[in-house]
This record gives C-alpha cells, sequence and structure tokens, in this order.
C-alpha cells in the first residue's frame, strides 16, 4: 500500500500508565486482560483520524512496565491499520472496525515467539516468561482471545506466511482505496 496510504495504530502502545507504581507491583499484574489497555483513548485516535485529524500516541516501554513521556505523531491515511491481540474483546472498538482480521497461530508458535520477545526485548528470563504465561498469558488467551475469535471477518492461519490469504486482504484494500 505504502506509508502514504496506511496510519498504524498498536494496541500495545495504549497500556494503562501505571504511575508511580514500584516496578514489583507493576511487574505482578495482569497484563493480559483487555482491562490492563486504554482501549477508550485508542477509540477516540481511531475516531479523530477518520476525521482527518493527526494524533499522539503514546509509547509505552515493556521492560519498566510504564509509558514514556514520549508520543509517536501519526497522521491520517486512507487506511488505518489497527493491531493487537484483544482488539476483538471491546464492542465499541470492533463497531469502529470495517475489517476485522484475525491472524490464527498455533499455540507452541505463539509461546516461543514471546519467549525469545521478552528475553531479548523487554529483559525477561525465561522462568518469568514460563511463568507468566501459565498464570496470566494462556488464561486471558483462552478467555478473551481465542473467544473473539468469532468477531473477526476473516481467519488468517498461519499468519503472513499465508500467502493466498494475504494476497486476499491487498486486493480488498486496494479495492477501498480506488475512486468510486
Amino acid at each position: 500500500m505504502g506509508e502514504n496510504h496506511i496510519a498504524y495504530l498498536p494496541h500495545d502502545a495504549y497500556y494503562r500508565d501505571l504511575g508511580d507504581l514500584p516496578y514489583d507491583q507493576k511487574a505482578a499484574l495482569n497484563f493480559d486482560h483487555p482491562n490492563s489497555l486504554e482501549t477508550e483513548l485508542m477509540i477516540e485516535h481511531i475516531k479523530a483520524l477518520k476525521k482527518g485529524q493527526s494524533v499522539n500516541i503514546p509509547v509505552y516501554d515493556f521492560s519498566i512496565h510504564s509509558r514514556t513521556k514520549k508520543t509517536i505523531k501519526v497522521d491520517p491515511h486512507p487506511v488505518v491499520v489497527v493491531e493487537g491481540i484483544l482488539l476483538f474483546a471491546d464492542k465499541e472498538l470492533r463497531e469502529l472496525l470495517d475489517i476485522r482480521i484475525f491472524v490464527d497461530t498455533d499455540p507452541d508458535i505463539r509461546f516461543i515467539r514471546r519467549l525469545q520477545r521478552d528475553i531479548t526485548e523487554r529483559g525477561r528470563t525465561t522462568e518469568m516468561v514460563i511463568q507468566q504465561y501459565l498464570s496470566t498469558v494462556r488464561p486471558m488467551h483462552l478467555e478473551f482471545v481465542e473467544s473473539s475469535k468469532r468477531y473477526a471477518n476473516v481467519i488468517i492461519p498461519e499468519g503472513g506466511l499465508n500467502h493466498v490469504a494475504m494476497d486476499m486482504v491487498i486486493a480488498r484494500i486496494e479495492s477501498l482505496l480506488r475512486p468510486s
């Protein structure tokens, strides 16, 4: 599509600001529940982008479980890509999305990706990742992510490796961008 046609909003940028809570208390919180995200701010941002207004999205630092003081300016474009595993858990947010795509990936692949990411990017140990996976990630996935799959217009197995599905999605977006 090209950057000049797409505004990108990652749901992960909208984790709630936990203020001055001590690190140990932050680390003990359940970040895999929809309430851990400031979805209402994301909804405001999507509405603003649809009206042609720029927004400043938060920047979240996962290594310290806090928002930074920085923001990223996102300008309005014909396509707004909203990405995150808990998007469909919120009815108001779902209703703002013209196309709802669920990228389905096998549980073992998801766990391996999380393990690699959390160790290299977020300063976690293997034990920390496993403990979080068993205590919150897996139960919240089953309760909120897996159950929200039913709200998708399209379910893509094998993620970005599914070239047929990706071609179909790209063709649909391109058709929306063509002048009528």
